[in-house]
């Protein structure tokens, strides 16, 4: 007999904002958010998702959407779900949660996606300094491919993964976030240096009650708003998984999260038809409505055996994952360096994050004498099938990052050669992205020896 069709536990409808849906959706990480569904470990179950942005970024010419979002409010998630083994008992504290990945993709007649970069006062992202105005770009899906109106000449198969999934963290796992997040805040450029250079603002996303959705529990009660005021955003990975952003996560792939509440209450959202590693412009990869289609089982007391803990408690653990047999190949890279020297060629020890910041940059501008925008790019290496790497962390006193793109996903030869003419072609600049004016004051970075 064959194998019944997945049962399908959360349904979302794109036609209703996120607090309208009939089962409610949340954004924020809480142990008391109640689960909206049961599944039993063994069982195929299917989970619908609204966008990150919750249907407010739409398919039109205009960026004004992304400049004015509301970033309170992102990352609509589905469930909680809560999960039993075949017996009725539930995932405990301590249990490992191994959730399989064994379908996904788009929702049928949704077929479409947007990557973008937030203003510099509004969200920000890796490259806000170079690149402070809102972008916008819209990208189709034909099958496995994408393409985008904004960006021509590129065409791409997508690795589709869900950019959250998660379980709920227990009271004391939750304080523990919220206190070292609320100093790294207080802090300010005092302790991290590395703001100076990255730019990007806030250094955490604190809890706040603007913009919260808590599921099942009623709004304006006195329950709502301790909660609203105690639940983790949902912006960064943390020991529970959360928005891990790993773009391999797809068909076939295995997560093992820990569980720390019973149940486990797991919650997934955030689906990207495709993403570059590091997600670099922050509305980045491709995001879009889906589906998953999950198997779940329970590891009892997996958190010890096979989880180390790497801080001062128990909790300080972080997931396992095992990725699927489905990627699309590529066999031809054109790989970029950089060095922990950053604009202003100030000298930096050891930091990765400075020297994948001048990998990205000296990506876009070697793309750009290829008929792009530094927009284009910028967006395009934020959402395409590029793959970073740490290559050098111990030889002092320069980190060494990569950034290898596929030289496929072009319409042209993007590979340095002679040029048989001496002054070299003329370049055609290419349609581009959607732009929304930028209105603030905050210094611009532009790289000294750039021509443009």
């Amino acid at each position: 007999m064959a194998p019944l069709s997945p049962r399908v536990v959360v349904k979302v409808d794109l036609k209703k904002k996120p607090w309208q849906q009939n089962q409610p959706l949340h954004n924020r990480w809480h142990p008391e958010i109640p689960p909206v569904a049961e599944v039993k470990a063994g069982e195929f179950f299917r989970v619908e998702m609204i966008d990150c942005m919750g249907g407010v970024v739409k398919d039109n010419d205009s960026a004004s959407d992304i400049k004015n979002a509301d970033l309170t409010t992102t990352h609509h998630l589905s469930g909680p779900i809560r999960v039993v083994d075949e017996d009725g008992v539930a995932a405990m504290p301590g249990d490992l949660l191994a959730v399989e990945i064994c379908n996904l993709g788009p929702l049928p007649g949704d077929e479409w996606g947007f990557t973008g970069s937030f203003d510099r006062e509004n969200g920000g992202g890796f490259l806000t300094d170079h690149f402070p105005c809102a972008t916008k770009a819209i990208w189709y899906f034909e099958g496995i491919y994408a393409y985008s109106p904004q960006i021509p000449g590129v065409r791409f198969p997508g690795l589709t993964h869900p950019g959250v999934i998660g379980t709920a963290p227990s009271m004391e796992l939750l304080r523990i976030w919220n206190e070292r997040e609320r100093q790294l805040e207080e802090s300010g450029l005092k302790s991290p240096t590395l703001c100076e250079v990255v730019h990007q603002r806030p250094l955490a996303n604190l809890p706040t009650a603007k913009g919260c959705l808590l599921g099942n529990i009623e709004e304006g009660t006195p329950e709502w708003e301790r909660i609203a005021n105690e639940a983790a955003r949902t912006i960064p990975g943390r020991e529970n998984g959360g928005n891990c952003d790993i773009k391999n996560l797809s068909r076939g792939s295995k997560i093992y999260l820990p569980v720390f509440v019973e149940g486990a209450n797991l919650s997934t959202g955030d689906m990207h038809f495709s993403q570059g590693d590091g997600e670099i412009s922050f509305c980045g990869a491709i995001e879009m409505s889906g589906f998953l289609e999950l198997k779940c089982e329970i590891i009892r007391n997996g958190m010890q055996e096979y989880l180390t803990p790497m801080g001062p408690t128990p909790l300080h653990v972080n997931p396992i994952f095992e990725i699927g047999p489905v990627e699309p190949r590529f066999s031809e890279w054109l790989v970029f360096e950089g060095i922990s020297v950053d604009e202003s060629g100030r000298q930096h020890y050891l930091d990765a994050t400075v020297a994948y910041k001048r990998a990205v940059l000296n990506a876009i501008d070697y793309l750009f004498k290829f008929g792009y925008s530094k927009e284009q790019v910028y967006l395009l290496l934020s959402c395409c099938p590029c793959e970073g790497r740490l290559s050098g962390i111990v030889d002092s006193p320069n980190a060494v990052a990569t950034l290898a793109i596929p030289t496929a996903i072009f319409d042209q030869d993007i590979r340095p050669k002679t040029r048989k003419v001496p002054v070299g072609p003329r370049i055609v600049r290419k349609p581009d992205v959607l732009k929304s004016t930028y209105d603030g004051k905050l210094p611009i970075t532009k790289n000294p020896s750039s021509s443009s």
